[in-house]
């Protein structure tokens, strides 16, 4: 079981100890007004929701599976600035071997390079990377170290890198082996990341320069944060979640993103232990004639046997109101996607279970681009044919 899959448990124990009722759960938020999802009016759902602009002159790139690596070896290794880093996990490895490598010629051309890695997602990193890093001249800081009892649910589930302020990427990556390899053969997992240019990723920089400063980094310089007005042919919004005692940023995103189809719903998702009112949401938004897909791990791939067999309690109601349900057969299905209508996406850090939608640091990049949802569609029904239906 992975150290998620860990957090994942405990969470679930202690909301079943805390005594979290089904009426209660009702009387949890839930979003009823109608959301447009095409244009300036789903621009204004968003903004009203969450804060953030969605904003045009975007670039960005699927790039699944192994193929993140190559990504982020090319942009560091043209970094003149500045290469930020934030992740959950970074284990030793081939894969590490190759990021280490770039952040080390870099750091020693004299780039800043500033690392911020989370403590119980990566807890041999300070004895096993992060030594080369520190040698060479970067910055590297652990978050939240030491957190016990129930503090410890509060990690840093974000996966952020920003290169010189210009070039972003986020998804459900890890530095780690598991994400080498095409997802289909060999033991890969199967994932999804975006690179990406524009406004957004000014927000991206924002999101790691909070969390770095709560773990005793200073301000990072002025000319890092700058927005780039960008000239791709995608809006997005970078959006950012953190810990509520009532209502997160990630359980709004998800409710609004579901609120907003009206043709098309297709989700890929790790963990798949949502809140009742994400549940009710799918099922009436498969009465109401949407085409409804959920791609989840298959029960022998997944890498948290207590979220696997959480997820399959919830499949009887769901395929009943004619929601699609596939399950992942060649690895663990590790990406965090939303497919809307014909021109909204999500690409996410963000799972749907108790952690990521209550106590997790996350982000997220939401898309608006016929070109990249139809991408995005494209690889989802890729997937499906390496999957096994649901019909119960």
């Amino acid at each position: 079981m992975s150290r998620l899959a860990a957090l994942l448990l405990v969470a679930n124990l202690g909301l079943v100890a805390a005594g979290c009722k089904h009426d209660e759960e009702k009387r949890a938020f839930q979003l009823r007004v109608a959301i447009p999802s095409e244009g300036a009016p789903f621009a204004s759902a968003l903004y009203q929701a969450l804060g953030v602009e969605l904003r045009p002159g975007h670039a960005v790139t699927l790039l699944s599976n192994g193929a993140v690596f190559d990504g982020l070896d090319e942009e560091i290794r043209k970094a003149r600035r500045s290469v930020h880093i934030l992740l959950y996990i970074w284990e030793k490895g081939a894969a590490s071997d190759r990021i280490v490598a770039a952040l080390v010629d870099r750091a020693k051309a004299g780039v800043a390079c500033r690392i911020l890695i989370d403590d119980f997602g990566s807890p041999d990193f300070a004895k096993d990377v992060q030594p080369a890093l520190t040698a060479a001249g970067c910055d590297v800081r652990i978050f939240r170290p030491g957190l016990v009892d129930g503090d410890k649910l509060a990690r840093n589930h974000r996966k952020v890198v920003v290169v010189d302020g210009r070039v972003g990427f986020t998804g459900g990556f890890g530095i780690r082996d598991s994400w080498l390899g095409d997802g289909v053969t060999g033991n890969g997992w199967r994932d999804a990341n975006v690179r990406f240019t524009g406004p957004a990723v000014a927000g991206a920089q924002q999101a790691i320069a909070e969390n770095w400063q709560e773990a005793g980094g200073p301000l990072f310089p002025l000319e890092t944060l700058q927005p780039s007005d960008g000239s791709g042919p995608a809006s997005a919004a970078f959006v950012t979640s953190t810990v509520s005692p009532v209502l997160t940023r990630a359980e709004r995103l998800v409710q609004l993103m579901i609120q907003a189809a009206k043709k098309r719903l297709w989700i890929a998702n790790a963990y798949f232990v949502p809140s009742h009112a994400i549940l009710e949401m799918l099922k009436r938004k498969a009465t109401e004639g949407v085409d409804v897909r959920l791609l989840m791990p298959g029960k022998d791939k997944s890498d948290s046997k207590a979220s696997a067999g959480a997820q399959h309690v919830e499949y009887g109601p769901l395929v009943e109101r004619g929601i699609h349900i596939f399950e992942y057969q060649p690895s663990m299905m590790h990406a965090k996607t939303m497919v809307v209508d014909e021109d909204l996406s999500v690409v996410a850090s963000i799972n749907l279970d108790p952690l990521s939608l209550n106590k997790l640091e996350e982000v997220a990049l939401v898309v608006q681009d016929r070109a990249f949802a139809a991408n995005l569609a494209k690889s989802f029904e890729a997937d499906v044919t390496h999957t096994r239906p649901v019909t119960r």
